[in-house]
């Protein structure tokens, strides 16, 4: 017994099963946990919106378009960064049962279908992406313990109290004689719970302009990743001798990073940069706007999405600030939610 307890607090071990058999049912716990995360995400996320004075039906009826967009996205991503695994045998490359997932193409697509249909709905696009912000992290925290169940994408080996246990078949060739490695898909949870946190914070405060808070999200994550895909040990194209996710990542985050002084360029000597600045400076991006170009479509574009425009009137789904948090989003999971097939996250 003392043994094995003390073999628990020098490692993490790995689980023997990732499967849950209920009767003829096969559950793969890879996809119930990407699935799990969707579900809190948009749960999370509808209530968010609620506080703001939205509908509770809008997050779901976006997520029913934005999630398989961004599996389709995950895949594409995945496939193009990795076309050397398809040479000869391109049909293949259909299958996403024996490939993997790439989430920052599940975020990119996601986020372009779903900002397409908040446009058709007549909904303010930029308050809906930072209503979304801090749900999108959470849902890849919890589809990502699907690789601790798959044994998959760790880091490199280390001693470390929290070293995670592979199996030997699960030990990427040259590291056959390492019993524990980095579990790098809990440092990238514990990030990006934390970066959820933080965004909630921040959204409190109400300093933030419209859609800021989606562009932090995406600064934080791309932060997050480059650390984390550095220390990965799996097979991943190169583009001189550095992973394509870390060049992916950095240029998300210098991208963002971009916006986010674009957007504030002047401000220091405005009378305010909050709520009230905001009213101003970014008056209706729901009609016409384009969601990250930050510019003003005015009032008759705001006319046109079904959305009041006035400095003196706002919808109650245009409040600014995002005081409550609550809510998350599964627009974009990331991943796919198919509990029959291991899609192993990049």
């Amino acid at each position: 017994m003392l043994a094995a307890l003390s073999s628990l607090f020098l490692s993490i071990p790995s689980p023997s099963r990732n499967v849950i058999e209920i009767g003829p049912l096969t559950l793969r716990m890879y996809g119930l946990c990407i699935a799990v995360g969707a579900l809190v995400a948009v749960s999370f996320a509808s209530r968010r919106w609620v506080a703001r004075g939205g509908s509770p039906d809008d997050v779901g009826s976006i997520a029913i378009w934005a999630i398989p967009a961004g599996v389709i996205g995950a895949r594409i991503y995945h496939v193009a960064t990795d076309w050397k695994t398809y040479q000869g045998d391109w049909g293949a490359a259909l299958n996403i049962t024996k490939g993997g997932l790439g989430i920052p193409g599940g975020i990119a697509l996601g986020a372009i279908v779903g900002v397409l249909v908040v446009k058709r709905k007549g909904l303010p696009v930029k308050d809906l992406l930072d209503v979304a912000a801090p749900a999108l992290p959470i849902a890849q925290a919890i589809g990502r313990l699907g690789n601790w169940f798959n044994q998959e994408l760790f880091g490199r080996p280390t001693t470390l109290p929290w070293g995670l246990e592979i199996d030997p078949q699960n030990r990427p060739s040259g590291y056959e004689a390492y019993d524990t490695f980095h579990p790098t898909f809990l440092y990238e949870s514990l990030w990006n719970l934390s970066l959820a946190a933080l965004l909630v914070w921040i959204d409190a405060k109400g300093k933030l302009r419209r859609g800021e808070l989606f562009v932090l999200y995406v600064f934080g994550y791309s932060l997050g990743r480059l650390w984390v895909e550095e220390m990965r040990i799996d097979h991943a194209s190169l583009i001189w001798g550095v992973r394509v996710n870390i060049w992916m990542s950095a240029i998300a985050g210098l991208t963002a990073a971009g916006i986010l002084v674009w957007n504030r360029r002047g401000s220091a000597s405005a009378p305010g940069v909050g709520a009230d600045a905001d009213a101003g400076a970014w008056a209706d991006v729901d009609a016409g706007a384009d969601a990250g170009a930050g510019a003003d479509a005015g009032a008759g574009a705001g006319a046109g999405a079904g959305v009041a425009d006035s400095s003196e009137e706002r919808t109650p789904q245009v409040s600014v600030g995002g005081a409550n948090e609550g809510a998350s989003e599964g627009a974009i999971a990331g991943d796919d939610q198919s509990t029959e097939a291991e899609l192993p996250q990049e």
